[in-house]
């Protein structure tokens, strides 16, 4: 039985791996829109070391818990990729924005890093030291669900989804279901547990998806708003895996957008014969 629970790990682990490298390429559209423009202007760089850090912890997690390899490969290319966007980002970002990256990296993925792993390796052994890491892991994935509520949150406001595509709901659910298994069968409850989250989380997103697709659709955030105000949010999979960041208009440039588009039409109106 053991033997059947372990090639059914192995099986959904190596699944998960191959969705999470997808998933792990999806900002590439925005860091193409970086380069293209040659700045970073509107865009934040905490998304990307916030998922830095998650793969980071995934990753030592992996280090020193047994059969973990799956664990190990999806993040060491997630640790890769995540340093690869930062240093683009930090390419063509303004100095104020360079400054902030850099705090934020020393202070989050270097300090903090560096403390959760003196304190575990060499105050804890053993069981002891798994289980705090591993419990340490599935605080910050839950905390780090915060942002998809932010989104929904967005969504009930304007009415809208497209702040919210169906992607992104999709691979949030997709990913959850697949990583939960695979804790399950691992017999794992950190990596369980919050994967279970991500699976609510990602149903209420398609229920939401569902309830306003059909809406009126407010302004795109496609259409020459390269450069407005953005909120950026990044989905992160408990696995450190982000989802999708998605760089979406503030609340009051949206409604300043729609407001200016209404006086627009009324011109339009006006100076049509009647």
């Amino acid at each position: 039985m053991d033997n059947y629970h372990h090639h059914l790990a192995l099986a959904f682990g190596i699944l998960g791996n191959i969705i999470s490298f997808m998933v792990y390429l999806a900002p590439l559209p925005t860091f193409y829109r970086i380069w293209k423009k040659k700045s970073a202007e509107g865009f934040q760089s905490l998304p990307y070391l916030v998922a830095l850090f998650s793969s980071m912890l995934w990753l030592y997690y992996g280090l020193i818990k047994t059969n973990a390899a799956l664990l190990i490969t999806i993040n060491s290319f997630g640790s890769v990729i995540e340093t690869i966007y930062i240093v683009i980002y930090t390419i063509y970002a303004t100095r104020g924005a360079k400054i902030l990256t850099l705090k934020l990296f020393m202070a989050m993925n270097v300090g903090s890093f560096v403390l959760i792993f003196l304190t575990t390796h060499f105050a804890m052994q053993g069981f002891l030291r798994v289980q705090v890491l591993g419990w340490i892991c599935t605080s910050f994935a839950i905390c780090v669900f915060a942002s998809p509520l932010s989104i929904m949150a967005k969504v009930i406001r304007t009415k809208s989804v497209e702040f919210m595509p169906f992607n992104l709901s999709f691979f949030l659910t997709l990913s959850a279901i697949v990583w939960f298994t695979y804790g399950l069968f691992l017999k794992d409850i950190c990596i369980a547990i919050p994967n279970v989250v991500g699976f609510i989380l990602g149903l209420l997103q398609m229920l939401l998806y569902a309830i306003y697709n059909k809406a009126k659709k407010g302004v795109s955030i496609e259409e020459n708003h390269a450069l407005d105000p953005m909120t950026n949010i990044v989905i992160v999979n408990p696995l450190g895996i982000p989802c999708e960041v998605l760089s979406i208009p503030t609340i009051d440039n949206v409604n300043k957008q729609e407001k200016e588009g209404e006086e627009e039409n009324k011109e339009i109106s006006m100076e049509s014969p009647t």
